[in-house]
């Protein structure tokens, strides 16, 4: 997560583009885009993906987030937005704390490839939001996929129903900054702990998705399918333990390590159980583990 705005503000300014984030500082509206090539290949020196680029991002006020479907998605269906639980407008949910079907009006700007705004979308409610073992918050928009294909020719991203693998290759893509990060996955952390919430089994990166504030929400793509692995949420700034934009990772057994500068994501493959036919949360559903309210 992050500091309050004016703080976030300075220090991304102090420490420059290493800062992890959570919740954002919001940049002018005129942000430079990148594109999938140009992006990865400043970040990182790897040569141009083809699998990911940034159509279908949204940028939020303060956050990244994704058009999403789940692998039982119909055209016809309302289209969904993935962000962080963090990134909900009406501010941070408790721990323990559990949001379904709030009233939401908010809007996306949506991106195609290079990075350019194509369309303003608009939530209708939130179908989802919670910070309690995971960091997720799921906007039903107005619109259904096909409509969003039909008038602007940007797909959903699929989310994947299957765990994620150590190892793979996997771009993080903002949004709100219009740029791509290009690293791997390093591992999966049993309990990530930040200030009084705790993620269970998050992803871990390699040192090269040395993301910033703004990109909390981000899709984390796998770079092999296309299809969505994780959600992008914070990272240890200062290598304090445990404390809020400090996350420590926690073991099986309590011991406790702490990584400066290493960035997490939230897993999403046990998203996709919840929803069943037109896209409805249903959180009885036969292999859905999400918390409940």
């Amino acid at each position: 997560m992050r500091k309050p705005l004016v703080a976030a503000l300075f220090a991304l300014v102090i420490a420059g583009a290493g800062a992890a984030p959570a919740v954002a500082a919001p940049a002018p509206e005129s942000a430079p885009a990148h594109s999938s090539a140009s992006a990865v290949t400043a970040d990182t020196g790897a040569p141009a993906l083809k699998a990911v680029s940034l159509a279908g991002t949204v940028a939020l006020s303060n956050c990244s987030g994704s058009v999403v479907r789940f692998p039982n998605s119909a055209d016809t269906d309302p289209a969904l937005v993935l962000s962080n639980g963090h990134c909900l407008e009406t501010g941070f949910p408790e721990p323990g704390e559990v949001i379904v079907g709030q009233s939401s009006s908010r809007t996306f700007g949506l991106l195609n490839s290079a990075g350019t705004k194509v369309a303003t979308l608009r939530a209708s409610k939130v179908a989802y939001s919670t910070m309690t073992d995971t960091d997720i918050t799921i906007y039903q928009l107005t619109s259904t996929y096909a409509a969003i294909r039909n008038s602007y020719g940007i797909s959903a991203l699929t989310v994947q129903n299957t765990h994620p693998t150590a190892g793979t290759a996997i771009t993080v893509a903002s949004g709100y900054w219009k740029k791509l990060y290009n690293c791997n996955v390093d591992g999966f952390v049993y309990r990530l702990k930040e200030g009084d919430w705790t993620w269970k089994d998050s992803v871990r990166y390699t040192s090269a998705c040395n993301t910033i504030g703004g990109t909390s929400g981000s899709p984390v793509v796998d770079q092999a399918t296309g299809k969505v692995v994780a959600v992008n949420n914070t990272g240890n700034e200062d290598g304090e333990r445990c404390t809020v934009n400090n996350p420590c990772e926690v073991d099986a057994s309590g011991n406790v390590t702490v990584r400066q500068g290493i960035n997490y994501a939230e897993e999403t493959y046990q998203i996709p159980a919840c929803f069943t036919t037109g896209n409805k949360l249903n959180l009885a559903a036969s292999g859905c583990v999400l918390p409940k309210p």
